[in-house]
């Protein structure tokens, strides 16, 4: 197939859409001559909200040009966002885009190149945006997209629940000792631990590729072939699942970031394995009930030195936008440090977009009122290696993810058949047998 029709295919991993305009916003600048209004599509989280609720600083800042956001949950505006940029019907200026669709959609044409724009002005400072994060959002050296805020994966624990046990968590842990945790600390309606357990590529399979990795399994070898169903990525998934069983939040199908999110800011799980930027909503004592009671660590491991993700939503124009000016404005001061001293003067400095600025982390007050969590954010994004996550290489750069247009129907397909496993209603090798040969049928294409 040719590469265009597969990548009109996959349809990208979460939409979060950006909005637009022309000058690194709190520095006033205007926009392009006459009214401009932007449609920014965006997936419902928290970052994107209060990005919406602060967005009347931008457009009183730069009058002339208005900002509309579209809301949908992340399934329909992956769906939605990859379907308009692919078919180039241009409805949206502005979308957020994670670090899987970026470098594909860059390389055909689908988005704008923001290099030139962003270097040239100084007060964006575009060489203070992490590393890591520009490895991989760049193609050739090219950004067609910009951080708005990064992430990597942690294990956070209730210290109080700890101290109740006698537990005392390294900052290191094994995933064998994680296992031995909660299967002490699961009490009643308590989980010992919430997992991701809802299918998808970028549900279930975020934290359980990451454990796969580190148990020294992957999803190919450097040639291509398939190892879905390989000794190592079977023990994994084995251990995934009899943790969940053992251990794990009821009805764990049910369940992805915002679930867990839920059951240990309530105090019903003691631990929780997922993304950093949870680390601050849980500290956040307006919405949260453990907000001063979390400990947070490092990824669990097995065989590899670190097992965190590495991700970023990501603001970018697509090619077809009529408001180019107006957009890259917008964009700019969405990912600028003059918005991340806006967030929190005005909303409170733990919910500060975290992990896209090296900056961010020389904030006095945010380094103060994100103190459990900050450190460890910017330590594991620093540590990860997505050139080779696992044990052996690996021909993609990426950890939680493959590269490749068809992951994301590979990995929803075999996330189907793992949910199953891990509901009782197959078991984990005869899952792993069907998803070997979804998987192996992607994989002939790359060769």
């Amino acid at each position: 197939m040719h590469r265009n029709a597969r990548l009109w295919a996959f349809g990208g991993m979460v939409v979060t859409g950006a909005l637009a305009l022309t000058s690194c916003a709190g520095a006033g600048g205007g926009a392009s001559s006459g009214d401009v209004t932007l449609t920014l599509a965006t997936v419902s989280n928290p970052q994107m909200k209060d990005m919406e609720e602060l967005k009347s600083n931008f457009e009183e800042d730069n009058p002339g040009i208005t900002v509309n956001f579209v809301q949908m949950e992340e399934g329909d505006l992956r769906a939605a966002v990859t379907a308009d940029v692919a078919s180039k019907a241009g409805q949206y200026d502005i979308v957020t885009v994670g670090a899987y669709e970026v470098p594909q959609w860059g390389r055909l044409g689908w988005l704008k190149d923001l290099t030139s724009d962003l270097e040239a002005d100084s007060a964006y400072d575009v060489d203070d945006i992490l590393a890591p994060i520009t490895d991989i959002t760049s193609v050739d050296g090219k950004r067609y997209a910009v951080p708005f805020y990064g992430e990597s994966s942690i294990l956070m624990y209730n210290k109080e629940m700890f101290d109740a046990a006698g537990l005392t968590m390294p900052e290191n842990p094994t995933w064998q000792q994680v296992a031995d945790f909660a299967n002490q600390l699961k009490t009643g309606d308590t989980a010992g631990i919430c997992l991701r357990g809802k299918p998808g590529w970028g549900d279930l399979f975020a934290p359980l590729t990451t454990v796969v990795q580190t148990f020294g399994g992957n999803w190919y070898d450097e040639d291509w072939n398939a190892q879905v169903d390989s000794p190592e990525f079977t023990e994994a998934v084995n251990f995934y699942v009899d943790l969940l069983k053992s251990a794990g939040e009821a009805d764990p199908v049910s369940n992805s970031f915002t679930e867990c999110l839920n059951l240990v800011s309530t105090e019903k799980a003691a631990m929780w394995y997922d993304a950093s930027v949870a680390a601050s909503i849980l500290e956040d004592p307006n919405s949260s009930g453990v907000a001063g009671k979390m400990g947070y660590v490092h990824a669990p491991v097995v065989d590899t030195a670190e097992s965190g993700w590495l991700w970023s939503w990501n603001l970018a124009i697509p090619e077809t936008t009529q408001n180019y000016d107006a957009a890259l404005t917008f964009v700019k001061w969405a990912t600028s440090k003059e918005y991340q001293q806006l967030v929190g003067e005005t909303l409170g400095w733990t919910r500060v977009p975290p992990g896209a600025r090296n900056s961010t982390y020389e904030i006095p007050e945010y380094k103060e009122a994100a103190a459990a969590f900050a450190p460890i954010t910017i330590d594991v994004m620093n540590s990860v290696n997505p050139v080779q996550p696992g044990v052996d290489p690996q021909p993609w750069v990426g950890i939680q993810y493959v590269t490749i247009p068809e992951f994301q129907d590979v990995g929803n397909q075999v996330a189907q058949l793992v949910a199953d496993a891990i509901a009782g209603r197959t078991s984990v090798e005869d899952a792993l047998k069907q998803g070997q040969q979804i998987a192996q049928d992607a994989g002939d294409k790359q060769k």
